[in-house]
C-alpha cells in the first residue's frame, strides 16, 4: 500500500510539473501575440465660441464641462465623458446669444433696441436713464457743493498785497462767486471721486462733511485703522447672536446664520443617524434591498460665505475619498451636481484621481442663499460600490467685500 501511494504521489507531482510548464508556454505565447495596449487618450476638445471649457485631462473616465459667458445660454450637453474607444460622449455644445430685450428691461414705455451683447432703451420725452427709470423733470445733475447749509460755506481769508486784494479758502473749500463778492464753498469729495477712473475713497459709503469727508461701513462691519476699509464682525465668536435649541452659529458677510442640519427621514429600509453635528450616516441595509444600497452612505453639510460679484472661476469646495484599512479602495470615481436651487453657476470636475472640485463659473450677486448638492460615486471593477453626498449652502453677502 505504501509503495502504491508513493507511486501515485510521484505521478501526481509529475502531472503538476507538466501542467505548470504548459501554462508558462501558453502565457509566453499570449504575451508575444498581444503586446501591451497603449493608453487610451481622447482628442483635445475646444471651448465653444463665447463660452469656457473646464477639465484638462483626456484619459478614459475623465470628464470635461462647459459653460457660457454672460449673455449666452448653453445648447447641448454640459459635460462629456472620455470613453474606452477614445471618443467623447455626446456632441459639442454651442453658446447661443440671449436676447437682451427678452426680459423687457425698458420701463415706462421705453422701446428696447438690440445691440451686440447689449441693448439700448429709446425713452419717451418725459423719461430718461439707461432703463427709462428717471423722470426728466425731476432728474437733476449731482451737486458738487452744498450751499443751502451755512456749515458748508465760509468767508474767504483776504489780505491786501501790493494794493491788490488776495483771497483764499481753507482746505476742503473752493472759491466761488465774483472777485468782489466771493464765498468759500465746501468741496464734496464723495461726488468728485465718483468720476469714472478716479481712485475709490471708501470701501463702502462716503459721507461728506464741511471741509472733509469720512467713510462708513454697513451694519455687521467695523472700520479699520486706515479709516476707509471695512472688516466683517464675527458675531459667532463675539457671542452677538441668538442661535439656540441645538442650532450652530455660522458667520456671514455682515451677519450670521443659525444652521441646524437634519438627517433625511426614514423611508422604507433607508434610515440615517447623525454621527457628527454636520454629518449623517446610513444605517446597515438588508442584503436584498437594492434601493437601500444605492442610497447615499454618508450625507455631510457644509456652509460657505461669499461676497457679491466674486471674480470667477474659483474653487469653492473639494470632495475626496480614502480607503479604510484592510479594504480595497475604489478604482474609479464619478463626481456630479445632484441637486440644488441654482446649478447653472457651478460645475463639478475631477482635479486628480481621488478628488473632485466644485467651481463657481458665474458671479453671484447678493443677498441670496444658494444650495448645491454634489455627489461622489465609487466603483470597483466597474461595479457600483457606494455614494456620498455633500449638501453645500452658500450665503452670498450684499457687499463685494
Amino acid at each position: 500500500m505504501q509503495q502504491f501511494l508513493k507511486g501515485q504521489e510521484t505521478r501526481f507531482a509529475e502531472g503538476i510539473r507538466i501542467m505548470k510548464s504548459r501554462l508558462t508556454t501558453l502565457q509566453n505565447t499570449v504575451n508575444k501575440a498581444s503586446p501591451d495596449l497603449p493608453t487610451v487618450v481622447c482628442p483635445v476638445l475646444e471651448a465653444p465660441l463665447n463660452g469656457k471649457r473646464f477639465g484638462s485631462k483626456h484619459l478614459v473616465d475623465h470628464e470635461v464641462h462647459y459653460t457660457c459667458d454672460t449673455g449666452y445660454h448653453l445648447v447641448g450637453t454640459s459635460s462629456r465623458l472620455c470613453q474606452q474607444n477614445g471618443s467623447w460622449t455626446g456632441e459639442a455644445p454651442q453658446c447661443k446669444d440671449i436676447s437682451q430685450c427678452s426680459s423687457h428691461p425698458c420701463l415706462n414705455g421705453g422701446i428696447c433696441v438690440e445691440g451686440r451683447n447689449q441693448y439700448k432703451c429709446q425713452c419717451p420725452q418725459e423719461w430718461s436713464g439707461s432703463n427709462c427709470q428717471h423722470q426728466t423733470q425731476t432728474e437733476a445733475p449731482p451737486e458738487w457743493t452744498v450751499t443751502n447749509d451755512s456749515a458748508f460755506t465760509r468767508k474767504p481769508r483776504c489780505a491786501k498785497i501790493d494794493r491788490a486784494q488776495h483771497c483764499s479758502c481753507e482746505a476742503g473749500f473752493q472759491m466761488n462767486g465774483t472777485p468782489d463778492n466771493s464765498v468759500c464753498e465746501d468741496v464734496n469729495e464723495c461726488e468728485v471721486f465718483k468720476v469714472e477712473g478716479a481712485p475709490r475713497l471708501c470701501m463702502h459709503a462716503c459721507i461728506n462733511i464741511p471741509g472733509s469727508f469720512y467713510c462708513a461701513c454697513p451694519a455687521g462691519f467695523k472700520t479699520l485703522g486706515d479709516g476707509k476699509s471695512c472688516e466683517d464682525i464675527d458675531e459667532c465668536v463675539s457671542d452677538h447672536h441668538n442661535c439656540t435649541g441645538g442650532s450652530v452659529c455660522f458667520n456671514t458677510g455682515g451677519g450670521f446664520q443659525c444652521v441646524s442640519p437634519e438627517c433625511p427621514k426614514s423611508n422604507g429600509n433607508i434610515s440615517y443617524v447623525k454621527t457628527l453635528p454636520t454629518q449623517c450616516e446610513r444605517n446597515p441595509c438588508p442584503m436584498d434591498s437594492r434601493s437601500c444600497h444605492h442610497a447615499p452612505k454618508t450625507i455631510s453639510f457644509h456652509y460657505i460665505a461669499l461676497p457679491s460679484n466674486l471674480l470667477t472661476p474659483v474653487t469653492l469646495f473639494r470632495m475626496a475619498t480614502a480607503s479604510a484599512p484592510g479594504r480595497p479602495g475604489p478604482d474609479s470615481l464619478r463626481f456630479g451636481i445632484a441637486g440644488g436651487n441654482n446649478r447653472g453657476n457651478f460645475v463639478m470636475q475631477r482635479s486628480d484621481r481621488q478628488t473632485g472640485e466644485l467651481i463657481l463659473v458665474q458671479s453671484l450677486k447678493g443677498p441670496q442663499t444658494i444650495e448645491v448638492d454634489v455627489d461622489m460615486t465609487e466603483y470597483l471593477d466597474r461595479m457600483f460600490q457606494t455614494k456620498h453626498v455633500s449638501k453645500i449652502t452658500i450665503f452670498v453677502s450684499p457687499y463685494d467685500f
